[in-house]
């Protein structure tokens, strides 16, 4: 590899396995399923090094399979909170003054481990844990979470590197120091790779950090966690707990030594957590530094002069992969009449052609959503639509969670641009389609970034370029990755930095740079060589 600033590799998007039938990589991965399904796990919280265990423990089984038993977790409670920042910033001193070679070696094995050994373990934990199929768990589990771990080495020297001019006799230089006091790190169910970034990120920059996963994400982030110790993170420096939202929050927003929050969830709980930091601002050593990614209402806009085919495409792929349940996801469409007919019909034939079951067989492209609240949550939203005398079910439409938590990919055809599968984030597989007359383009646009209060991916398709040009503009504000006749989902790291704006989040773009600046706080050195001994300047003379 060739070597990038300070001497440390250049990063490089980690090749993906396609597990084609037959490939050693896929008989390897369904071992690694096998052996998962064979035993039960019995996972600890991490804080200050030490395994801690409690008597209050809950149940881990995958969403396709809900009556099958991975394991157990230990629910933690307001002191497991308290003794993971009391070992935070324990940890604190040694770590901030550690190296950021020794910092970037740590990481970079841990890079090596997922990329390597762990690879099986962690995207079978992803599958049987999450319900992704062997695919989504290979690009995120995986591929996503090794260039994050590669890609902010880089990006580390790279902020180290930027240093100010300096006058003769002058030498300006700038520290980079950790934030002070610890980061909080809450994590969400669907991406691996973020549950793995959110808590490195800031320790990479020095931080010592608490780390709360979601609850149906703990079987992968154990094995996170893992990798995490063994690449040689220091005790102290990540520390995960299970404990839920509300105690935990009562504990690290009344905190005085509270520096910061990594998060990636829901809008409603990010404004909440923003409330309740300005509720409690007074009480902190310095102003928390906020970061977070939430919702989505993500858009596909077509334009009269794209193709059929590729619209459709974008459709199935960027509506329904992991049953709708990324951020990215699309969820609403825009089609001109001219195409709608040929559009309706690609979509149909290809959910007719999707096989839908457990992540174990690796023929399924659609798998279950993530548990029973988010299933009844979806289920009402096409029973309302079913209702609706102004929708109609152009495909799908069906759910069962009998065995596990299926909901059939389902499109919606709407006669109301404001209807409420237009406008909510819905976080399952259902996309909901608006047709508008072709000269209608330039009104539909505005409808497009009015509808809705997010704005964090959308996609434009057209073969006309002035089309583009315009609807580039008028979108301007409306999605945080815009995507140009592609679906709006699959950001890699170090190629689309992700994150959007308005309801969507502080943009403060995952995968670049300018997300590892969130998490230092500079300090500017002047130092005069020759230090002027009399107060009078030449202006002074007569």
């Amino acid at each position: 590899m060739a070597t990038g600033f300070f001497n440390v590799p250049i990063a490089r998007n980690e090749p993906i396995n396609d597990y084609a039938l037959g490939s050693p990589e896929r008989k390897s991965l369904q071992a690694a399923l096998a052996e998962a399904r064979s035993k039960q796990v019995d996972i600890p919280m991490f804080i200050g090094g030490k395994e801690v265990r409690t008597d209050n423990k809950s149940p881990l089984s995958p969403p396709h399979d809900h009556q099958h038993i991975l394991g157990h977790f230990s629910n933690g409670d307001a002191s497991h909170v308290s003794a993971a920042i009391d070992a935070a910033m324990a940890a604190k001193k040694d770590w901030a003054n550690t190296s950021w070679e020794n910092r970037a070696s740590i990481f970079l094995k841990a890079a090596e481990l997922i990329a390597g050994p762990y690879r099986d373990k962690l995207n079978a934990a992803t599958m049987l844990g999450q319900s992704k199929n062997a695919y989504q768990a290979e690009i995120d589990a995986a591929c996503e979470t090794v260039d994050f771990l590669r890609f902010n080495v880089q990006y580390m020297t790279e902020i180290y590197k930027q240093q100010p001019a300096s006058a003769p006799g002058i030498w300006n230089r700038v520290e980079q120091r950790p934030l002070e006091g610890f980061v909080f790190a809450l994590t969400p169910f669907n991406f691996t790779a973020i549950a793995g970034n959110l808590p490195s990120a800031p320790a990479m920059m020095g931080n010592t950090v608490v780390w709360k996963p979601s609850n149906t994400q703990i079987y992968s982030a154990h094995v996170l966690m893992e990798v995490f110790r063994e690449a040689g993170v220091p005790d102290g420096v990540i520390n995960l707990f299970f404990v839920d939202g509300p105690t935990a929050g009562d504990v690290i927003f009344e905190h005085k030594d509270f520096g910061g929050i990594h998060f990636t969830g829901s809008t409603g709980v990010f404004q909440h957590i923003w409330k309740t930091i300005g509720g409690n601002i007074h009480k902190y050593r310095s102003y928390p530094r906020i970061v977070g990614e939430t919702g989505g209402k993500d858009f596909i806009m077509v334009h009269k002069s794209s193709k059929a085919k590729e619209v459709a495409t974008a459709i199935s792929r960027g509506a329904f992969e992991f049953q709708g349940q990324k951020c990215s996801a699309a969820s609403r469409a825009y089609i001109p009449s001219n195409l709608w007919e040929d559009v309706k019909n690609y979509v149909i034939a290809d959910l007719k052609s999707f096989k839908i079951g457990g992540t174990e067989d690796f023929g399924n492209f659609v798998n279950a959503v993530i548990d029973e609240k988010s299933f009844d949550k979806i289920a009402k939203y096409i029973d309302d639509a079913k209702a609706s005398d102004k929708v109609e079910v152009i495909a799908g439409g069906g759910y069962d969670k009998s065995k596990g938590y299926f909901i059939e990919p389902t499109v919606l055809l709407t006669t109301d641009p404001k209807y409420t599968t237009m406008c909510e984030e819905i976080f399952g597989p259902v996309i909901t389609i608006y047709v508008y007359e072709p000269d209608d383009y330039e009104a539909t646009l505005e409808l497009v970034d009015n509808t809705s209060p997010y704005a964090l991916t959308g996609a434009l398709f057209s073969a006309d370029r002035y089309a583009l040009e315009v609807g580039m503009k008028a979108l301007e504000n409306s999605a945080g990755n815009f995507y140009i006749n592609d679906k709006p989902t699959g950001a890699v790291v170090g190629q689309q930095p992700f994150g959007g704006a308005r309801g969507s989040g502080t943009n403060d773009k995952a995968g670049s740079m300018i997300n590892l600046l969130r998490w230092v706080s500079p300090r500017l050195i002047k130092e005069t060589f020759v230090t002027p001994i009399d107060y009078r300047y030449p202006f002074l003379g007569e």
